[in-house]
């Protein structure tokens, strides 16, 4: 590499966008021989903008996608891009990444990832394939972790029409003969935080911005859990599932037994392993890629679409998921287009 410009665009394209926001700070040394010639201000506030932007996408902050300012707090260096005022992400990248966000209050429009949990798991997959490129096991192994969390929404959304979306949810799961909820009824077979938060996503859509937050991050994940539970383990067989049709009810059913199955995986076992669990350790590629064989022959057991190569970094994860969803789920493109923004900014 010749330049500064040509380290930059190859960190650029291994979406290294932490590193290339602190290598465009005026006090990096790099600035003034990017590209030949120095990027201006505007540039830089708004390479740093695109950086923020990319670094969110990447750690899965979600609930600041929706964010003009994406620099405002960002982890990533931002300092050029606080002086500059209304510059802002690209509109097209900045719509695409609100289909993957949770809303922040319960009446907003914009129902993101509680309308569809499909944007959300594309782009699972687009990270998923980039952490695992870049040798980030343990981020690769969250992200997956993730999936296993929400894969029953993703499930559900089949017949719901939404992903558990507190607002439409009562008429799904609430009523007469429903457990839903119910503490008194000792047949339900959903543990106390599960039922905790089936009762409370029949109310937080009245609740306050700061009440709806505390159950989308505490609480929306048990929801997820109870459904699953509805839709397999449950003899009781209330409402919720009786009010299926015969189609229904096997989408559900054989859905949520593979998403239990992911989440009961070694795969998933290995985020105990890591540095944010109990064994300070990390898992190699192979190490990696030995526990992911383990459940994909697991997985294969419930469907044998599974088994089928997809091209995937871990073959047939990407299968997987479309099978939840139950139509076919590419990985997205917004890091790659990010990346492209970025670069096309990188040049004076």
């Amino acid at each position: 590499m010749e330049t500064a410009h040509d380290v930059l665009i190859a960190l650029t394209r291994r979406y290294a966008f932490a590193e290339v926001a602190a290598l465009v700070a005026p006090d990096s040394g790099v600035l003034p021989r990017a590209g030949g010639g120095a990027l201006s201000t505007e540039s830089v506030a708004h390479v740093q903008q695109l950086c923020a932007f990319g670094q969110r996408l990447l750690d899965l902050d979600a609930e600041d996608f929706g964010e003009l300012n994406a620099a405002a707090e960002a982890n990533t260096e931002h300092t050029v891009a606080d002086q500059v005022h209304g510059d802002h992400v690209p509109e097209h990248l900045r719509e695409r990444a609100l289909a993957c966000r949770m809303p922040q209050a319960p009446r907003e429009v914009h129902r993101g990832a509680l309308g569809s949990m499909r944007p959300t798991f594309r782009l699972l997959l687009e990270v998923i394939d980039a952490r695992f490129r870049r040798g980030e096991t343990t981020a690769v192994v969250a992200a997956v972790h993730i999936a296993s969390e929400y894969g029953p929404l993703l499930v559900w959304e089949r017949v719901l029409g939404h992903a558990a979306d507190p607002p439409r949810l009562p008429a799904a799961v609430g009523g007469d003969g429903s457990a839903w909820g119910d503490f008194e009824d000792r047949d339900c077979p959903h543990t106390k935080p599960e039922k905790s938060a089936a009762r409370r996503s029949l109310t937080v859509a009245h609740e306050n911005n700061a009440g709806w937050r505390t159950y989308l991050d505490r609480q929306h994940s048990n929801t997820s859990h109870a459904l699953c539970v509805c839709a397999t383990t449950c003899h009781r067989r209330c409402t919720v599932y009786q009010r299926l049709d015969a189609r229904q009810a096997e989408v559900v059913t054989h859905g949520c037994r593979l998403a239990a199955a992911l989440n009961e995986s070694a795969v998933v076992k290995l985020r105990h392993s890591a540095p944010v669990g109990h064994g300070f350790g990390v898992p190699s590629q192979r190490e990696l890629l030995d526990a992911w064989a383990r459940t994909r022959a697991s997985l294969a057991k419930h469907d044998p679409a599974i088994a089928r190569e997809d091209g995937y970094p871990l073959p047939g994860f990407a299968a997987y998921v479309a099978v939840l969803a139950g139509t076919a789920m590419p990985p997205d493109t917004l890091l790659a287009d990010t990346a492209i923004e970025l670069a096309k900014a990188l040049t004076p």
